[in-house]
């Protein structure tokens, strides 16, 4: 039987595994595979085939909202009229959002990427008989594994 567990490039793997080895489990037994980071910088605009999940245009529709709405309200007295002044609003406060959030992209969250690091995760394999897996297992859950998969 083989157990797959995940493991952030901490102090816990190690115990983990001097812990596994002091159970029995033979050091030949123990595999650890360390992952790569990402050697190029994510991208910002999604395409048709790739997205993150993460929307640039949340703010600027919200203000685009708010400064049409303005910009009706005080097109009544202005010389274009309401819905041209509305329309106008709604330009700059998308365009206005818009660029806060890619500053906040850009500049904000890459200075938190950076402070707080990029560490590559390391995958332990451990090959074992089926009788130690629930042992194992706990082992790898009690040294604060990410996740944990067994296959017979």
């Amino acid at each position: 039987m083989q157990l797959f567990s995940t493991f952030e490039s901490t102090g816990f793997l190690e115990m983990a595994v001097s812990t596994l080895e002091k159970r029995g489990i033979p050091k030949e037994s123990i595999f650890a595979v360390p992952l790569d980071n990402r050697r190029e910088a994510r991208k910002i605009f999604d395409t048709l085939h790739r997205s993150d999940g993460t929307t640039l245009i949340d703010i600027g529709m919200g203000f685009a909202t708010a400064l049409s709405v303005i910009g009706a309200s005080i097109g009544f007295k202005l010389a274009w009229g309401p819905i041209y002044w509305g329309l106008i609003g709604a330009v700059v406060g998308f365009l206005l959002g818009f660029a806060i959030r890619l500053f906040i992209e850009l500049v904000v969250k890459k200075r938190k990427r950076i402070l707080k690091g990029e560490y590559s995760e390391i995958i332990l394999i451990v090959d074992c008989p089926e009788s130690k897996a629930e042992l194992i297992e706990e082992i790898l859950w009690n040294h604060f594994a990410l996740g944990v998969a067994k296959i017979k």
